[in-house]
């Protein structure tokens, strides 16, 4: 049974699992822990192995978000959906503030290459074409002022 190893781990077991984790990609702290209890490994032995990850600085919820909005970023997801899908991750408020202060990136520019990529290099023609746009926009997480900047939204 799968159960029975998992209840005998040690804390060499879990520290190597969540190694083998950590290699693949950056995980933020309370997504790595959901990780290990969900291969059924002690939430005790987890807790005390993620406190000495991040004591070695092998983990890090701040690294994680910087990598985390330079990625997303560039898959042309705007600020807003990637600031929810960091909280869903566990990322506490302040590391994402600091994340995106750092991060640096001009997101009107994102929301206008992203608008053209889809929809072509020509502005919306008429009101259909320009709400749908802004629809998109929105839907790929950026706030209302980049979108109207993207879209030419001064009229």
């Amino acid at each position: 049974m799968s159960g029975e190893p998992a209840a005998e781990a040690t804390a060499a077991d879990v520290r190597r699992a969540a190694m083998n984790l950590l290699a693949r990609r950056e995980y933020a702290r309370t997504e790595l822990i959901r990780r290990l209890e969900g291969r059924g490994l002690p939430a005790d032995l987890v807790a005390a192995v993620t406190d000495d990850l991040v004591a070695e600085n092998l983990l890090s919820d701040a690294r994680f978000a910087e990598s985390f909005i330079a990625s997303r970023a560039a898959r042309g997801q705007g600020p807003m959906r990637i600031r929810r899908d960091l909280e869903e991750r566990g990322v506490s408020g302040d590391l994402i503030d600091i994340a995106f202060d750092e991060a640096g990136t001009d997101w009107v520019a994102c929301a206008a290459a992203v608008r053209r990529k889809r929809f072509g290099p020509a502005m919306p023609a008429d009101f259909p074409d320009k709400a749908k746009q802004m629809r998109f926009l929105q839907y790929r997480g950026f706030a209302p002022e980049q979108i109207r900047a993207a879209v030419g939204g001064d009229d």
